[in-house]
C-alpha cells in the first residue's frame, strides 16, 4: 500500500481511510510522509525500501544528507558516541569513519526505528541505547569523539536559538564533555548568534557555518582540549544545483576587524553578493580584503569590481545599468521590463513595495539590486547572472 500510494497526497489520502479497513492507516501515513520528505532530504535512504521512518517532528529537525556527510570530514577515530541520536542521520553517516559508534536517545519508538535502518544500512558497528544522553555521558567509557545536537523546540514548539534554552545545556556540561572524549562536535540552530556561542563556550576550537545552495542550515562548534582564543570560522556553501560544488572562506574575527576594506563611490562593472554562511559570520571587511575589491556601502553587504574575480563565494554579476530612482530616468532603463529577480540591500523600501513601484513580477533572467552607495545614493542596478 505504501508503495502504491507513494506520491499521493498523504492530507488527501488520511481522510480515505474508510476505503482501506485493512490498512493501518496512521503508520502508512507515517511512512508515506516520510519517503516523500526523504525523496529530497535524504536521497540515498530513500533508495532503499525498507527503511522505517519517525513522525513529522523528527523529519523536520533531521539533518540532510548533504549535510551529515560534510560533517564525516570533520571527525573520524576509533569511537562516537552520539548523544541525541533523533532520527539517526547525522549517526549513521559519521559512524561510517569511526569502528565503533554508539546512537543515544531517550525515545524508544526512536530506538526501534534506529536500530531497524542500521541494519538496512548495514552499520552493525553502531550500539542503540535507550536512555537520557546525560546519563549516559555520565555513565559512558571515554570515546574519540561526541556529537550533540540539542533540542531546539520548548514544551509548547517554539524554536529555541541561545545554548542555554537548547537540552541539554551544553556550556554546563562543557567539562563533563571534555573529561569523556577528545573532540565535541556541537551542532546548533542556524539563528543562534555565533560570536555569543563562541564566547558562551570556552573550549571552541573551530566553528563552521553550513550552507546548502545559499540557504543557512547549521552552525557547527568543534570543542577541544586546545581552544583558541580567536577560533577559525569556516564559511562553507555547499552548492548541489547545476555545476555541483563547495564554496570555501575562512576567517577569524581579529582577521575581520583588521582587514582593510576599500567604499566604491562609484559602480564597477562586476557586481558581487556574498553566500549566505559569510553573511551569517559577519565576514564582511575580510572578503573584501581577500578578493581585492570594493564595497558599496558599510550597510549595505554589496562588492564591485573592474575586472572579473573567479571564485567568488557567492552570486557574480555582470552590472548591465542602473540608475537612480527618478521616475523618468527608471521609465528610460526599464524599458520593457515586466519581470525580473529583484533584491534589497540597505534600501529604505521592501522588495514588496518596489516591486508595485516598479511594476515588475518575479522570475526572468534580469536582476535588480536597489541599494546604497557610499555616497548615501540610492540606485537600482540591472545585472545578468554569470
Amino acid at each position: 500500500f505504501i508503495r502504491e500510494h507513494s506520491s499521493d497526497d498523504v492530507r488527501s489520502l488520511a481522510l480515505k481511510g474508510g476505503k482501506y479497513p485493512n490498512v493501518d492507516m496512521p503508520t502508512a501515513i507515517t511512512q508515506i510522509a516520510g519517503r516523500q520528505i526523504a525523496a529530497e532530504k535524504i536521497p540515498s535512504w530513500r533508495a532503499l525500501d525498507a527503511i522505517l521512518y519517525p513522525k513529522h517532528l523528527s523529519m523536520e529537525q533531521c539533518s540532510s544528507e548533504v549535510t551529515a556527510r560534510y560533517k564525516t570530514t570533520l571527525a573520524q577515530g576509533k569511537s562516537l558516541a552520539d548523544l541525541t541520536g533523533g532520527f539517526g542521520v547525522d549517526c549513521s553517516f559519521l559512524a561510517s569513519g569511526f569502528d565503533e559508534a554508539a546512537y543515544v536517545e531517550r525515545q524508544s519508538e526512536l530506538c526501534d526505528i534506529a536500530a531497524h535502518n542500521f541494519q538496512i544500512l548495514d552499520l552493525n558497528h553502531i550500539q542503540v541505547h535507550n536512555e537520557d544522553g546525560v546519563t549516559y555521558l555520565l555513565n559512558m567509557a571515554p570515546v574519540d569523539c561526541i556529537f550533540l545536537d540539542p533540542a531546539r523546540r520548548n514544551e509548547h514548539g517554539g524554536k529555541m536559538v541561545a545554548i542555554s534554552d537548547c537540552e541539554p545545556n551544553v556550556a554546563e556540561l562543557e567539562d563533563l564533555l571534555l573529561s569523556k572524549a577528545q573532540r565535541i562536535m556541537v551542532k546548533l540552530s542556524p539563528m543562534l548568534d555565533l560570536s555569543l556561542a563562541i564566547k558562551e563556550l570556552r573550549h571552541v576550537e573551530e566553528a563552521y557555518i553550513l550552507s546548502v545552495n545559499n540557504d543557512c542550515k547549521e552552525l557547527l562548534l568543534l570543542l577541544g582540549h586546545q581552544p583558541k582564543t580567536d577560533a577559525p570560522i569556516h564559511c562553507i556553501n555547499i552548492q548541489t544545483k547545476g555545476n555541483e560544488h563547495i564554496q570555501t572562506f575562512n576567517f577569524t574575527r581579529e582577521e575581520e576587524q583588521k582587514s582593510n576594506c576599500n567604499y566604491a563611490d562609484t559602480l564597477g562593472d562586476y557586481l558581487y553578493e556574498p553566500n549566505a554562511s559569510l553573511l551569517k559570520a559577519g565576514a564582511f571587511r575580510s572578503i573584501a580584503a581577500a578578493f581585492h575589491i570594493s564595497k558599496l556601502h558599510p550597510n549595505s553587504h554589496l562588492y564591485t569590481s573592474d575586472q572579473l574575480i573567479e571564485n567568488f563565494p557567492g552570486r557574480v554579476f555582470r552590472v548591465t545599468d542602473v540608475c537612480s530612482f527618478n521616475k523618468k530616468e527608471i521609465k528610460e532603463k526599464l524599458a520593457g521590463l515586466t519581470k525580473a529577480n529583484l533584491t534589497v540591500r540597505n534600501f529604505p523600501a521592501s522588495v514588496a513595495e518596489l516591486r508595485k513601484r516598479l511594476k515588475i513580477t518575479e522570475g526572468g533572467d534580469a536582476y535588480l539590486f536597489a541599494t546604497t552607495l557610499n555616497n548615501d545614493q540610492k540606485v537600482l542596478m540591472k545585472c545578468e547572472k554569470i
